[in-house]
Order: C-alpha cells, then sequence, then structure tokens
C-alpha cells in the first residue's frame, strides 16, 4: 500500500454524507473530582529485558506487558495486553515519576521509544521513560485483517496509492472493499474497541499501574490526538502533556474528509517551502537548485500522470513512487538534501532524450540517485515521525475508521479526488484515496465509542503545544487550532520544515526540559530555530 493520508462541489454531497451519517456520541469525562480516591488497579509486572538482544544488556530496561480490558463497558470481561517498556531514571535518588511516551501513526509502535535520546540527559536522569505499543498496534494484541502476507498482498497489491484513470481508480475501490470484507472476517472483536478513547483509557490504567499521581506524557503527531483526549477526559490527572506535531482534534473527529483535505493542503506548503529554499541555495548546495524549482518539479509530476520514468536500470518512477517517496522526504529535515539530488537525477533521465534541453548539472548526482524515488512507502505510520519503527499491522485503518466520520460510499472519494488536485496538485488525489476502506469499515465512527470533545476542559497544569511552521503531516494552522481548542494550553512555534520538532533544536529541547522538570510552562509567542541547516555549505 502506497497512499498518503477533503472543497466546494463534489463535497457537498460529502459532507452531507458525513454530517448526516457519522454521528456518534462524545463520551463523557470520567476524571474523577479533586480529593476523591480513583479506583486502584494491579502495578505492573516489570523484568529486566535487552532493548537489543545483539549488543550486551545495558542494564536499564525492563519490560511488561500489563492487562487492561478489550472492551471498557465490561471492565471484568476479556482482556488485551499492552506491551511497555521501561528506561529506569538514571539518577533513582532524584527521580520525579514516569514519562510516558507515543511516537503517532496510528499505528505506531512506541515501545523501543523508551531508548530515545530526544529528551537529554537531565529527562533520563529524573524519570522512567515509558514507551509501549497502543492497543491493536505491533506486540499488543496486533489487529490483523489477514491471516497470511500472501492474502494481504493479494489484495494491497491491487490497490494504486495516486489513481488517476478510471481502471485504477475502481480496482483500487474495488480492493478497498475487499481489504474491509477480510477485515470482518478476520480481525475479531478488537476491530470494535480500536478508537482513541479506549487508547487513553489504557493509558490512564498504565499511568496508575507505575503508581503516578498524575501523567507525564509525549505525543507525537496522531499521539497529539492521545494527548489532547487525555487532558479533556482526566483534566485533574495532567502533570505534563508534551504534543507535538498536532492535529486539529475537533476537526478530526468531525470530518474526516474535510480533515484530509486539509492535510493534503499542509502537503503542498511543506513542499512549496522546500522548493522555495532550495532554489535560494542553488546547486550544488541543493542539487535541485539550479534553475526554476517549481517549473522543474512541476514538469516530473506532470510527466508521470500520464506515463513512468524508466531509469537506465530498468526499474521505473511512477506518479504514486514519486508522491509517497516525496511525501516521506518532507517528514524529516534530514532527507531534504538527498530528495534534492534524487530529483534532480529524475529530471536529468527525463531530459536526456533532448539534450538540448539538459541544465548543465552544477550538483553532484548520479543516475542512481534517482533509484529512491522508483519506492512505493507504506500507507501506514502516515503521520509518524520519520524514526518510528514500522510494523504490518492493520491499525492505522483500524483506528481511523473508528476517530474519523467518513461517508458510507467509497465513490465520494474519486469525486472528491478531482476537486483537490486542482488546489493541491501533488498532494490532493494522494490523500483522498487514504480512507475510501472507511466507508465500508465493519466498525465505523458513526457506530462507535469516541471522545469528540467538548476540548476546552481546564487542565490542573499547562499544556505545552509544539508546531513546526512547514509540517507537512499536521501542517501549521492544526497546531494553532489545537492550542486554541485546548483549555489551558501554550504553543512554541518551529521554523523547520520537518514533522515534528522535538531533538532537532536545542533551544527548544532546553524548553522542553524545564516543562518536564519544573513544570515551568513556555512562555507564549516564541519562535525557535532548528539547530541543523536544510542545505549546508558545501
Amino acid at each position: 500500500m502506497s497512499r498518503i493520508s477533503t472543497m466546494a462541489g463534489a463535497v457537498a454531497c460529502a459532507l452531507a454524507l458525513v454530517t448526516g451519517s457519522a454521528v456518534a456520541a462524545s463520551a463523557a469525562p470520567i476524571d474523577p473530582a479533586p480529593g476523591l480516591a480513583e479506583a486502584k488497579v494491579d502495578p505492573v509486572a516489570w523484568t529486566p529485558c535487552n532493548p537489543d538482544p545483539t549488543k550486551p544488556d545495558p542494564g536499564i530496561y525492563d519490560c511488561a506487558v500489563y492487562p487492561v480490558p478489550l472492551d471498557y463497558d465490561n471492565p471484568s470481561g476479556e482482556k488485551i495486553g499492552i506491551a511497555m517498556m521501561r528506561r529506569r531514571a538514571s539518577d533513582p535518588s532524584k527521580r520525579i515519576g514516569s514519562l510516558f511516551l507515543n511516537p503517532g501513526g496510528p499505528g505506531g509502535s512506541g515501545y523501543l521509544w523508551a531508548t530515545t535520546s530526544r529528551f537529554g540527559p537531565e529527562v533520563q536522569s529524573k524519570f522512567d521513560l515509558i514507551g509501549f505499543d497502543p492497543r491493536g498496534v505491533a506486540r499488543s494484541n496486533p489487529l490483523k485483517c489477514f491471516k497470511t502476507q500472501e492474502d494481504a498482498d493479494a489484495v494491497n497489491n491491487r490497490m494504486v496509492g495516486v489513481p488517476v484513470t478510471k481502471a485504477e481508480v475502481n480496482e483500487t475501490l474495488d480492493a478497498d472493499q475487499d481489504y474491509t470484507d477480510a477485515c470482518s472476517k478476520n480481525a475479531g472483536p478488537l476491530i470494535e474497541h480500536m478508537s482513541t478513547i479506549n487508547v487513553v483509557r489504557d493509558l490512564d490504567r498504565m499511568r496508575r499501574a507505575v503508581g503516578d499521581s498524575q501523567l507525564t506524557f509525549a505525543g507525537f503527531s496522531y499521539g497529539t490526538l492521545i494527548g489532547s483526549t487525555y487532558a479533556n477526559m482526566y483534566p485533574n490527572k495532567v502533570r505534563a502533556v508534551i504534543i507535538d506535531g498536532n492535529v486539529d482534534p475537533n476537526l478530526r473527529l468531525h470530518n474526516g474528509l474535510e480533515y484530509d483535505r486539509q492535510r493534503a493542503g499542509g502537503f503542498e506548503l511543506a513542499l512549496d517551502e522546500f522548493l522555495k529554499r532550495c532554489q535560494a541555495a542553488g546547486a550544488p548546495r541543493c542539487a535541485f537548485g539550479e534553475g526554476d524549482t517549481r517549473a522543474k518539479f512541476d514538469g516530473l509530476r506532470d510527466h508521470l500522470r500520464t506515463s513512468p520514468i524508466t531509469l537506465p536500470n530498468g526499474s521505473q518512477v511512477t506518479l504514486s513512487s514519486f508522491t509517497s517517496e516525496v511525501a516521506g522526504a518532507l517528514y524529516s529535515q534530514a532527507k531534504l538534501a538527498p530528495l534534492a539530488k534524487s530529483l534532480q537525477a529524475t529530471y536529468q533521465v527525463l531530459q536526456k532524450p533532448n539534450a538540448a534541453n539538459l541544465l548543465a548539472p552544477k550538483a553532484n548526482v548520479s543516475e542512481e540517485d534517482a533509484n529512491l524515488l522508483t519506492v512505493n512507502l507504506p500507507r501506514a505510520l502516515r503521520e509518524a515521525p520519520a524514526d518510528s519503527e514500522y510494523t504490518a499491522d492493520d491499525s492505522y485503518m483500524g483506528v481511523n475508521c473508528q476517530d474519523k466520520p467518513y461517508p458510507s460510499n467509497d465513490r465520494v472519494f474519486a469525486n472528491v479526488a478531482k476537486t483537490w488536485e486542482q488546489e493541491s496538485p501533488t498532494f490532493g488525489r494522494y490523500q483522498a484515496f487514504d480512507a475510501p476502506a472507511c466507508a465500508s469499515w465493519p466498525a465505523p465512527a458513526r457506530d462507535a465509542e469516541r471522545f469528540s470533545g467538548p476540548w476546552n476542559k481546564k487542565t490542573s497544569n499547562t499544556v505545552m503545544v509544539i508546531g513546526n511552521l512547514y509540517d507537512p503531516a499536521t501542517q501549521y494552522k492544526f497546531a494553532q487550532r489545537m492550542q486554541q481548542e485546548l483549555g489551558n494550553a501554550v504553543l512554541v512555534s518551529v521554523d523547520s520544515i520537518e514533522h515534528c520538532a522535538v531533538g532537532r533544536s536545542k533551544a527548544l529541547n532546553d524548553l522542553v526540559t524545564r516543562y518536564l522538570v519544573d513544570g515551568t510552562a513556555p512562555k507564549p509567542g516564541q519562535l525557535l530555530k532548528p539547530d541543523a541547516e536544510i542545505f549546508p555549505a558545501v
């Protein structure tokens, strides 16, 4: 699968379908009033473990599988296990508590995030870092729609990431229907309990199980929905919540199509800024920086709409592989200079038949650099930071289809694609085909128990919201809306083309450290810079 993850005319009927049929009740906040004792849960049974058995055991990690109810309406019924890993605080005498981590996705495996170094030594010394795989993800009772990889490939390989022709569109929609049929047949009862409200309930149980009176949490991308939902379900239990690479929770939980349309616009904004900064740097600092970068890029994309580009080694750059790789590179500033090389190499291959039009290359690129653009990125982890582990399961759709209300007619997605690509020519069609499976999902948002607001509960402590100005997957205005929608939050901005910011700026990490350790909320209105340059001097 290689699709990333809504406008007027064609969407009018779609919005009517969404508002008319995808209505789910909000769950009432269940935070006990201050002073009331909360229900006790069993403590986590930690055992020592080595996160990388190929290397010597550092002796600072523990692992556990913590049981939680499959269905919180029946808390004494069937249990599922949440896989957890803990990096113990390096200075136990100064230990403050536990810092829970989620990398997003939905479907991102956070288990090994206990090993992350992005928070710095002071945080590592005073907190147990706890990574976990949310329900249905990776090691935590993974939600699986297929019995075998062959069965999965037989369906997934029929899907085109950016379908253009009528045949490609029809085959992709047919495959999505077969995909949801397989989910209905094979996924089991867990598929009905994948919405974020259940992840948050699990998180609160884990918070109590490690002995913390309040939650300290850092959520990235989709993890910001976990953090903001927690803040509104358990406002008195917020000690420190960092949310980085923010979704717009109100829009996401009320109109999946419009949310996705605006996501496509975020990718376009990030791409446009990349091309502008590339041209300003020029070649050889930016390999694609010779000439008009926007015209060159659009020429590549428009050519691929009608035919692939065949490389000298016989592999092909297709519209789907090109779009998914460009989108993926925009997630990480470190990938932008290599992306420029790949674009220039592909451009040179395309120009070779007409050597008179070939610009004399000033950058050090080779035909092999173009190979990157032949690879289709997976659909899952669409919003996760670039260094998140990918494990194959169906939790991405399992969560999204329960959280985000979509129309039940899958032809709507094909119809909106025509309009979206007019306003978002690179990513509109790509994003439009992210969620057709939700039209026939066996446990859709309109039937699911979901938390869909209100989002303005005043938390016991300030929530720290972080947003990059040119975040592709969760554009900057989502971070602005998140701060405005929450009842007690402050926004810190970073001038960067990247998805999520913690660990990329010393100035930001200093603010994060003081917030986590001392509870000092950042002053509002700060605009920071990343430490690294996109195109350093050669």
